[in-house]
């Protein structure tokens, strides 16, 4: 039975409950006022204090915007129609009710957006002074702006707001049971999920939310994760710079070769389909930065491609038919020449300087087979032409020569292009590194 005391105190007669156990009857008259707010004077608040725990992160899909985790909420307040002197009752100071039984309040996260999935016939903690916990498990679902620039190694700050859908704050105010330090301490400790994310701080903002002319409280909790990025980095980043790594060392190999184009195109076919297993792991939403890096390796490896076909097609046209050389290029190759010697990167591959040797060049036939077999001194004699023999070698003299200057010109090309590719390489890598730590 409720027994009503002086002003606004109510005692529950629990006379007998350690010996014959908890009589519901005595309890009857709290449970039929489970509708009204338990508070004696109608026009003061109750004082409603919440907590969590964050016992897992299950899942953060980028592309439905959505963060999956596990939460035990804390629900605190005190029902002013509950009271019972423990010294009467045997040392009894706590009870568990069956919460269906009670007012709950109505906390809800307004972020959430699943059905509420909250187990059936929880148990709700009852004290003597009529102070009641109320705890339940959650799996929250809810929406959060995700941010996967920087992918994978990325930090994402989720909100979890905690309001009331109907009661105002001239009803219903909320406040905090722990501080939000102890909730971070708690929800670290307790957390099971060693997967993906990894939970770096909470903070805490209370705000009043205004609907038309009601007001009603807010706490906001603002969850700060990270994603573990050793998975990406395994199985994206070093396979990625491993082949832009090759492709750059393959400029070594002499360019008169007829296997660097062959090893480039293989690369870069390596690649896309390196790319094409890869892309179940990259987010299907957004533009990551990592997207950005792998355009620019695949570019980076393309221009490499364009580089060899034009140095290949160089050596082709010195090689069958060299044009004449204008003044002004013949010019900049003896700069250039000076300067490779000076700092030397890339050797040159195949000939050395003006030093050639025809056999080593591709397509070039041997100098008589260029211009015609040279005959006999004696043999031009008896033909009547003393001259031609030294005309002729003097023209095999001269194309050997131009032929030599197109061979430099390619090398010095090849050698200037591979300066700049690698000068473009290190500052996209450089950038992107930089973009990362950021």
């Amino acid at each position: 039975m409720l027994s009503t005391g002086r002003g606004d105190t109510f005692t529950i007669n629990c006379s007998g409950f350690d010996q014959d156990g908890v009589d519901p009857a005595a309890f009857q008259a709290v449970f039929d006022r489970k509708a009204f707010r338990p508070v004696v004077n109608y026009s003061i608040p109750i004082q409603v204090n919440i907590s969590f725990t964050m016992s897992a992160i299950l899942e953060v899909n980028e592309q439905l915007q959505l963060m999956t985790s596990l939460l035990w909420l804390n629900v605190i307040w005190y029902n002013q129609f509950i009271r019972w002197n423990p010294e009467e009752c045997g040392g009894i100071r706590t009870l568990s009710i069956v919460a269906e039984n009670l007012w709950i309040p109505d906390i809800f996260i307004q972020e959430f957006m699943d059905i509420d999935q909250t187990p059936t016939g929880l148990m709700a903690y009852v004290n003597s002074d009529g102070r009641i916990k109320y705890d339940k498990p959650m799996q929250v679902v809810s929406i959060c702006n995700l941010d996967i620039f920087y992918f994978p190694f990325d930090e994402q700050n989720c909100t979890l707001t905690f309001s009331s859908f109907i009661y105002t704050v001239e009803n219903m105010v909320l406040g905090m049971e722990k501080e939000v330090s102890e909730i971070l301490n708690t929800s670290q400790s307790l957390i099971q999920s060693k997967g993906e994310w990894v939970l770096l701080g909470i903070y805490q903002r209370a705000m009043k939310m205004t609907v038309d002319t009601e007001e009603y409280d807010q706490i906001i909790f603002y969850v700060d994760i990270r994603r573990r990025p050793t998975l990406y980095v395994i199985n994206l980043l070093v396979p990625s710079s491993f082949l832009i790594a090759i492709d750059a060392l393959s400029f070594y190999l002499p360019a008169e070769s007829q296997t660097r184009a062959p090893f480039k195109m293989t690369l870069l076919l390596g690649y896309n389909v390196f790319l094409l297993m890869m892309n179940d792991i990259l987010p299907d939403s957004g533009t990551p930065l990592i997207s950005i890096y792998f355009a620019l390796c695949l570019s980076m490896m393309v221009l490499s491609l364009l580089e060899t076909i034009f140095i290949s097609y160089l050596l082709h046209l010195a090689t069958t038919q060299p044009p004449p050389m204008p003044r002004w290029l013949h010019s900049l190759l003896l700069h250039g020449t000076r300067a490779m010697k000076c700092c030397p990167t890339v050797p040159q591959k195949g000939t050395k300087g003006l030093d050639l040797t025809p056999a080593h060049l591709p397509g070039l036939k041997e100098p008589v087979e260029l211009v015609g077999k040279v005959p006999d001194p004696r043999e031009a004699e008896l033909r009547g032409c003393p001259g031609s023999t030294m005309a002729r070698q003097e023209d095999v003299a001269q194309k050997q020569h131009l032929v030599g200057l197109w061979v430099q010109f390619s090398h010095m090309m090849d050698s200037l292009l591979f300066r700049l590719y690698l000068l473009f390489m290190a500052t996209f890598v450089i950038t992107v590194i930089v973009l990362w730590n950021t």
